[in-house]
């Protein structure tokens, strides 16, 4: 569960200028519709440009996201062998002390 916090922790950034985006095509969207003029044209490639950032944030996102994952995955595995590890030691420790205690 930690690693799932730790996971939502650093993609936080990744969300909040994913909005910080969303909100301002909104806007100029709103800004597009309403005006009629020639600034139509400057406003459309604006958007355009917005959309493509969007679209490139998103992907980074996923990416990160990705190389997050692999991250927790790798540390779960590593995680996993220590414990199999510590089980197999803790065993031959109360092995050895119970056959100290018979000698």
């Amino acid at each position: 569960m930690a690693a799932s916090n730790d996971l939502q922790e650093a993609l936080k950034p990744f969300h909040q200028r994913a909005s910080e985006a969303e909100e301002r095509l909104a806007r100029l969207e709103a800004a597009l519709s309403t005006k009629k003029d020639s600034g139509n044209d400057e406003l459309s490639n604006k958007v355009a440009q917005l959309q493509r950032m969007l679209e490139d944030e998103k992907a980074e996102k996923l990416a990160e996201r990705e190389k997050a994952l692999k991250e927790v995955q790798k540390a779960n595995e590593e995680n996993a062998k220590l414990r199999y590890r510590i089980t197999h030691l803790v065993r031959a420790l109360e092995k050895a002390d119970r056959d100290l205690a018979s000698k």
